[in-house]
Parts: structure tokens; sequence; C-alpha cells
């Protein structure tokens, strides 16, 4: 296993720095935020200082609808971005996803990476994540175990990445049996749940199936903000024949207000993520049915550079145009903001129309 986990500590460390230094973003597919209308009101008739931002989900409430979601852990230099970005989790009470812990599982020295933001604050909600393709052969419910010990976790995020894996001369390609391990996992687990994609988004069929196993809470992870078939281009330039085929998939998947709209359609408890970098954009979000929104890649390079203040300022920017466009919504509050008018234009409605969701 020792081989295995300088392999994984090595891959965090590459999508690092793939991340920090690369243009990794979707170039022709988008979200669908900007095909999304809320409709202004003149007579908003709130007081802007009393709406309330807060929301409950996972029986807990927050100050504000946003996840740090899942970024790194595994290499040394994940340390310092797990610590600074839980300390933002605690400032503003909202919660925080841990990147997987695999590399930890594999090599126990590893585990600082991911406890330190265990550590900044007993009360910061944490979420653990193991990727599904690591589940088939590798790892069942005592791994999954270790993974919520080691950080306390107060959920669990199982990912699904079929596209990156296949992507990746290391990748694990068998995601056969599957859904019956999520479901045995399932059972077991004493904690909420979380079925996550990685940027491609949640297709009708997979929610279904993931219905039907009493899966409650999904983060749609939809296509048009951060590319993983991108970062594994520039990470596969010594093999041309994965190089060439991650160009060809950098485009690829469901965009993320379809996937959001899809997943609240069929009851789920949706955390809305892929692209979402502006607080109109977490408002389009919550109002196209989603409790939570996540957002990962628009905090790397704060967190690397440990700048808290600028984590700060980015946060409370969010948070103020959020607030904003309630107003202009006439939400008071996130309850009122999911029901707020809206239009759907161009391919999102197409998109919207092929599932019979346009009304």
């Amino acid at each position: 296993m020792k081989k295995i986990s300088k392999e994984t500590e090595n891959r965090k460390f590459e999508h690092i720095k793939v991340c920090l230094n690369e243009d990794i973003g979707f170039k022709k597919k988008t979200t669908g935020f900007e095909e999304v209308e809320l409709l202004h009101h003149a007579l908003p008739e709130l007081n802007f200082e009393h709406i309330d931002l807060k929301t409950k989900i996972f029986g807990r409430e927050f100050d504000y609808p946003i996840l740090i979601n899942s970024l790194t852990g595994g290499h040394q230099e994940s340390i310092k971005i797990n610590r600074t970005l839980a300390q933002m989790a605690a400032e503003f009470n909202i919660p925080m996803e841990l990147g997987s812990q695999r590399a930890a599982l594999e090599n126990e020295k590893l585990i600082e990476t991911y406890r330190v933001a265990r550590e900044i604050s007993d009360k910061v909600f944490l979420i653990g994540n193991i990727g599904g393709a690591q589940l088939i052969n590798t790892y069942g419910i005592a791994e999954i175990e270790k993974c919520i010990e080691m950080i306390d976790a107060n959920a669990f995020a199982i990912h699904l990445n079929p596209l990156q894996e296949v992507l990746q001369k290391e990748g694990d390609l068998n995601y056969l049996g599957l859904l019956e391990k999520i479901k045995e996992i399932k059972k077991q687990l004493k904690i909420p749940l979380i079925i996550k994609e990685t940027g491609n988004g949640l297709e009708q069929e997979d929610l279904q199936a993931l219905k039907s196993i009493g899966i409650e809470y999904v983060d749609v992870g939809g296509a048009g903000g951060t590319s993983w078939a991108a970062i594994e281009s520039f990470r596969s330039t010594k093999d041309s024949i994965l190089a060439n085929i991650a160009q060809s998939f950098k485009e690829w998947g469901i965009p993320t207000v379809v996937t959001t709209i899809l997943a609240k359609s069929m009851g789920f408890k949706v955390i809305s993520s892929g692209g979402i970098r502006s607080g109109i954009d977490i408002a389009k979000a919550i109002a196209c049915g989603a409790e939570l929104t996540g957002l990962a890649h628009p905090f790397l390079k704060h967190a690397y550079s440990e700048n808290r203040e600028a984590l700060r300022a980015q946060l409370k920017m969010l948070t103020r145009e959020l607030k904003t466009a309630m107003f202009l919504t006439k939400s008071s509050n996130i309850t009122a903001l999911k029901s707020a008018k809206k239009i759907f234009f161009g391919k999102i409605r197409q998109w919207l129309e092929f599932y019979q969701l346009y009304k």
C-alpha cells in the first residue's frame, strides 16, 4: 500500500498545482445560470436589514446557504488550505467538506492533512469524503467509519467521478455493483450520507436509482465550472492518448441548473454546485430548489496563501449579493427565495422541456 499511497499523495498535489496555475474551466458549456432570470420587484415591501439568510439542513442551522465544498487533503500542502478554510467555516457558521480521504487510509501519516480542520473547532460541521470507485473492491463500511472518526465527521459524502477516473492512468475503472454497495453503506451509517458528482452532473436515471435505495441528500456537481477533464489533460502530458481524450471531454456533462432542478423535482435535499461564482448564482440555485450551494475552486487561491482577510471579504461579498437578490425578489428568508418567480431561456429551457420540467 505504500507505493499506492505515495502515488495518491502526489496526485493530490498535482491537482492543487494545476488548479492554481492553469485555466481549467469549461469553455463552451455553461452552468445555465445566465439563462435563468429572477423577476425584479420595485416594491419589495421588505426591510433589507431584516432579511434572514439562515438555512437548515442535516438537522443543523447554518448562517448562510453556502458549503465550502471538497478541495483537498492527502498532501502536506493541504494542511494550510484545510486549516484556513475551516477557520472561515467556523467564523461564518457554514459547513465544510474535505477532499477524498483515500490518501489517509493508505498512509496514516497523512491523517493530519484532514484532521486539521476539526482541530480548528469542535463546532464546525465537517463532511467526510471517499470516492465511489474505491468502494467496489477496496473499501467498505469499516474504512468509511475510519474516515468519519478521523475528522469527527457530521456527515459523509461518496463522490462519483467516472469521467475523471477514466481519464487517469491510475484511475479505478470498475463501477459495476456500486449502487448496491452504496445501499449497504447507507443502511449502516449513523450520520447523513451525501452522494455527489464532481462536475458533470447527475442525470434523471441516476437520481431515480439513488432514490430507490433511500438516498436523501445529493450534491449534483453540475457542468459549467471546473472541468476535471481539463485538469486531467494537464496532468497527462506524458500520455498523449489520455491527454487528447481528456481534451475531447472537456465540455461533457449536464449543466448545473438542469441537474439541480432534476434532483429537486424528485424530492431530494439538494446541494447545488458546479460553477457557482456569485451571490446571484446562489440565489438562482436556491430558487431552482437547492438547500445549499457548494463552492470550492473560487476559495483555493486565498486558502493556499492563507489569506484569511481575502477569504473573509469574498464570503462577505457572496452573502451581500445573495441578500440583495433576496431583497429585489421579495424574499424575506431562504424559504421565500425558493418560491421566487423565475424565467428560463435558451438551452436551459430546451433541457427542461426534454425532461418535461418546464412550466
